[in-house]
């Protein structure tokens, strides 16, 4: 039982720092627990509270939202990668049609959860940057777009810093859709997970595309999903390995850096300078003007 707690502990902390702020449980479910908070008691014999085991609960009569099982979806079939052929035209032009040729793809479609939507990037299509992510998470998946929860609130800082608008670089996923968990029937999916070898074959083609489009100077890949899918699944074992490097994509300069969410886990200054010493490098690669005050970023603390 100690250890099913230290998990649920465990968990509620991660959603806690990735922006959630409160668990729908059911009384029955609070009840059994407040029983075992109850009976728990420290090495000073002082019981200890329900706040310091299991914070940020709050008890509703109905259920509406499930903490899935670390456990893999059921694996799928996915049909061979598309061969994305753009129209003629402009870059508005080939952008709009590459758009609804994705949220029209059967296979895409059939990924989601009721009621979500398919991830399509965003931005300039004449940027000098794009950033590419992970898989979308929940906030992405209900509002069609990438990087718009708490990591994308960072990620918009931390362009904000380099001296640019977020609607002036090109922002898009790894994925076109959230990778399900297992979920009852009735309840929604909180927690992400990786998407598999399959999933990211599947949706690679229509990043390529994107960047074709766009042409950018250069590609940030956010994390080591990101990264794997742009370097390959065996490119390394660990991100930090690839990580403030300059790889290639296609003949595209690629830099790999954590992803925004690194931050909301490690909110040190050591953390944030890390991924901002990669920045730089990308704002030198394209001959960014960067100042004194951008240079000092995040030294102190």
């Amino acid at each position: 039982m100690r250890t099913a707690i230290t998990a649920l502990t465990e968990e509620l902390r991660r959603l806690k720092a990735s922006g959630v702020t409160n668990v729908t449980i059911s009384p029955d479910s609070l009840a059994r627990l407040q029983t075992v908070v109850s009976k728990r008691v420290d090495a000073s014999g002082v019981a200890a509270t329900q706040e310091t085991v299991l914070p940020a609960i709050e008890p509703v009569a109905a259920p509406s939202v499930r903490n899935p099982k670390k456990e893999e979806a059921p694996k799928q079939n996915f049909p061979e990668p598309p061969t994305i052929g753009l129209v003629e035209g402009d870059k508005p032009t080939r952008w709009a049609a590459l758009r609804d040729l994705v949220l029209k793809n059967e296979t895409c479609l059939a990924q989601l959860a009721p009621n979500k939507q398919l991830v399509f990037g965003v931005g300039d299509f004449d940027a000098k940057i794009m950033f590419v992510g992970e898989a979308p998470g929940a906030d992405e998946e209900t509002r069609g777009e990438p990087f718009v929860g708490p990591a994308g609130q960072l990620l918009t800082k931390m362009i904000s810093g380099m001296g640019l608008k977020r609607e002036e670089t090109y922002i898009a996923n790894i994925m076109n859709w959230r990778p399900q968990l297992p979920t009852r029937d009735g309840y929604e999916q909180i927690g992400n997970r990786p998407p598999d070898a399959e999933e990211m074959a599947y949706c690679l083609p229509f990043l390529r595309a994107q960047i074709e489009v766009v042409a950018p100077q250069v590609i940030v890949a956010l994390g080591a999903t990101a990264a794997r899918g742009l370097l390959g699944l065996d490119a390394f074992r660990a991100l930090g390995e690839v990580r403030g490097k300059w790889h290639e994509f296609e003949k595209t300069p690629l830099m790999v850096t954590y992803h925004p969410s690194y931050i909301l886990r490690n909110k040190s200054n050591r953390s944030k300078r890390a991924i901002w010493e990669d920045m730089l490098q990308v704002m030198e690669r394209i001959q960014m003007p960067i100042t004194d005050k951008q240079r000092g970023y995040f030294l102190s603390g």
